[in-house]
């Protein structure tokens, strides 16, 4: 695991969902909560990595794994897709950033990501 790895950016999308799908049920407060703060929401959010920790805002994410990382075809931009536990809950993250620095931020991203088990 990378130490003291830190990286912080706007990102212009994010969607947190329940993963995997046979994991424990979300209560309809935490739905509503990371819909109302996330998912739902279409201003930029402040992204926060540090080794193993994702901070989304004020939400904290634990335990990540099985980390992403794309630049699609003909788009500006970087999403990275990981598995992490919110509180007790198991979740999917996907964060895109349309930042100018996106390909700065792919590559810090990739090499990160190489520090976790791919299973």
């Amino acid at each position: 695991m990378l130490s003291d790895f830190e990286l912080e950016f706007l990102a212009d999308k994010v969607h947190v969902h329940r993963w995997p799908q046979d994991s424990p049920m979300w209560d309809d407060s935490t739905k509503k909560q990371l819909d109302e703060s996330i998912n739902n929401n279409s201003q930029k959010k402040q992204i926060t990595i540090r080794d193993n920790y994702l901070k989304i805002e004020h939400f904290e994410f634990n335990f990540l794994k099985k980390i992403g990382v794309t630049v699609p075809f003909f788009k500006e931009e970087c999403t990275v897709i990981m598995e992490a536990q919110f509180g007790e809950l198991l979740a999917h993250v996907h964060i895109t950033t349309k930042s100018k620095d996106y390909l700065n931020i792919f590559n810090k991203l990739i090499m990160w990501s190489k520090s976790f088990p791919s299973s």
